[in-house]
């Protein structure tokens, strides 16, 4: 199974961010093809020391890499990172990686 995580930090206006994140952003993401599943972190982002500088964690599930590198290659995917600068105002970070359970 692959991972992309994306890490949004905190926007210029949270309940803006959430509404258009939450309102049109997650409906485009949920056309991207091969996602297995969309997670988002709920309530406050934390850290062991306290509060991080990030909104709001997003995961998104995929078979494997080349499934993540399909995903964004297609038109939805496109049009889901195209989508990003319109409300990403905290600024984003995005990793993907292959994942294992031990």
């Amino acid at each position: 199974m692959a991972r992309l995580v994306v890490m949004y930090g905190t926007p210029k206006d949270p309940g803006a961010f959430d509404k258009y994140y939450f309102e049109t952003h997650v409906p485009i993401a949920k056309q991207i093809p091969g996602l297995r599943k969309y997670e988002v972190s709920r309530g406050t982002v934390g850290t062991p020391a306290g509060a991080s500088r990030f909104h709001l964690i997003a995961t998104l599930h995929f078979d494997d890499i080349k499934a993540v590198q399909n995903a964004f290659a297609s038109p939805q995917g496109q049009a889901a990172a195209a989508d990003v600068a319109k409300f990403a105002s905290g600024g984003v970070e995005m990793f993907f990686f292959d994942s294992a359970e031990i």
